[in-house]
């Protein structure tokens, strides 16, 4: 359906361009030079999606083959680079972007595995791979424990949209509803555990204390 792949790519191009702001806001902060931030930038907003597409044998990943998610990179890094101090009025820029991201990458990954036909299971664990994949790569880059292994509810949060994408396909609900509903329900659950600091069991016995999601991000 011509509607539904316009839909898709313009989620998928909305998730790179927040994403990309994520990981140049990060860079910018650990006070990287424009090449640096552009290319954190880059892996933040392609990371997940090209893991995602070279599991379901989409290849050549379509962050490559399409110019756009570079040029959409590209300029959410430079808009960073120049408009740092205004961004940074945002509260947590970071961690919304990021959120931002998360929720349409884990619901467009979803969608597109089940478009590939994989089993509904695995296509709620792609969907989820895709959002978390860049915030590993930006943060691996800017030498951080990853924000998934340490931060409020960052990975179920993803989950849970694209297990409600899965719901919706099951049961034929209308499927840009569905996404747009996915996308808002991750978005409001990282969120809400990043305000009410949610988090899932931590192992007794460490001796360090967690790691301050929030000077990071």
């Amino acid at each position: 359906m011509p509607g539904m792949t316009a839909l898709i790519d313009v989620l998928d191009l909305c998730g790179t361009f927040v994403f990309a702001l994520s990981g140049a806001t990060a860079a910018v902060r650990r006070r990287l030079d424009l090449f640096g931030v552009l290319v954190v930038a880059f892996a933040a907003a392609s990371a997940g999606g090209i893991t995602r597409d070279l599991l379901i044998g989409a290849v050549p990943p379509l962050a490559i083959a399409d110019w756009r998610y570079l040029a959409v990179s590209a300029a959410a890094g430079v808009v960073t680079f120049l408009w740092c101090p205004w961004i940074e009025r945002l509260r947590n820029p970071v961690r919304m972007f990021d959120a931002a991201g998360l929720a349409l990458f884990a619901v467009v990954g979803t969608e597109k595995a089940l478009a590939f036909e994989l089993h509904p299971l695995m296509a709620a664990l792609l969907g989820m791979l895709t959002g978390i994949g860049g915030g590993m790569a930006r943060d691996v880059l800017l030498t951080q424990v990853p924000m998934v292994l340490r931060a409020e509810l960052y990975a179920v949060a993803a989950l849970a949209g694209a297990a409600l994408v899965v719901i919706g396909e099951l049961a034929r609900w209308p499927t840009p509803l569905t996404m747009l509903a996915a996308a808002a329900v991750c978005f409001s659950l990282r969120m809400m555990a990043v305000r009410r600091g949610w988090h899932l069991p931590v192992a007794a016995g460490g001796s360090g204390r967690r790691e301050d999601d929030g000077k990071g991000g």
